[in-house]
This record gives structure tokens, C-alpha cells and sequence, in this order.
């Protein structure tokens, strides 16, 4: 018999140790750590999607600069470009992610985007979800 085990990032091993922090930032105390790679996997992918490329100092290509897209007719064509553009992007700057499901709504009369990406870490096999809304204020 077959038993599936689950694998566990040997930084999951030290409770202790903090990997990142989450987004956003608390007023409280600024920066609430994260302690599972799980969770910072979540955070490093919407950190990825709010950025502009050029955004970041030292790291100019990171970011997916998804604002540019704000500005686009919202029709069939520019989102299935937009999906295309998102898959792409997170297959290449987060090689142990795959993407699962990817979502896009729109709505035109606020201008704005809804992104509902899933996806699987390959090293652990766990499922997460981000749910992004970009807007036009």
C-alpha cells in the first residue's frame, strides 16, 4: 500500500524562526512576521503582482506591472492576454510554484481587475489562493 506523505521545508522545522513578513503592513508594529514557508510563498506572489518592473532598486525586472494594464480596454482579448502574461510571469520567477487555476474579472465601470490565482508548491504539495483587486482611484 501507497502512502502519500507530506513533505515539510526543513525552514518549517524552527517555529522560532520567522521567514518574512506579511503584507500589508500593520500600524501597529509595522511588520508581522510570517513563519511558514507556505504563507511567505503568498506574500512573495502578491509582493511579485502589485510591483512595476523598474520599481524595485537593484532589481529592475522584478515585478509584474499589472497597473499598465489599468489603462488597457477591458474586453476578452486584453484579458485572456493579461491571464497569458500572468502565467507566464509567475512560471518564471517562481520556478517551485505551478499555477493551478487563474480567474480574471473585470469590471468596467470602476475600471478595475480581479485576480484569482491558485496554485500548488511543487516541494510540498500545498494549495494556496491569492485574490488580488487592482483599481483605477
Amino acid at each position: 500500500m501507497a502512502y502519500n506523505l507530506k513533505q515539510i521545508s526543513p525552514l518549517d522545522q524552527r517555529e522560532s524562526t520567522a521567514l518574512g513578513v506579511k503584507l500589508p503592513f500593520s500600524a501597529k508594529g509595522v511588520f508581522t512576521s510570517v513563519y511558514t514557508t507556505k504563507e511567505q510563498y503568498k506574500y512573495n506572489v502578491i509582493n511579485f503582482l502589485l510591483t512595476d518592473r523598474g520599481e524595485r532598486p537593484f532589481n529592475f525586472n522584478f515585478g509584474a506591472s499589472l497597473r499598465s494594464y489599468l489603462f488597457e480596454q477591458i474586453e476578452t482579448q486584453t484579458l485572456d492576454s493579461l491571464e497569458s502574461y500572468i502565467r507566464s510571469q509567475v512560471e518564471i520567477n517562481f520556478t517551485t510554484l505551478k499555477v493551478k487555476d487563474l480567474k480574471i474579472g473585470s469590471d468596467s465601470d470602476r475600471n478595475s481587475i480581479t485576480i484569482n490565482l491558485s496554485y500548488i508548491i511543487l516541494n510540498t504539495n500545498e494549495n494556496d489562493n491569492v485574490i488580488i483587486k487592482i483599481q483605477n482611484i
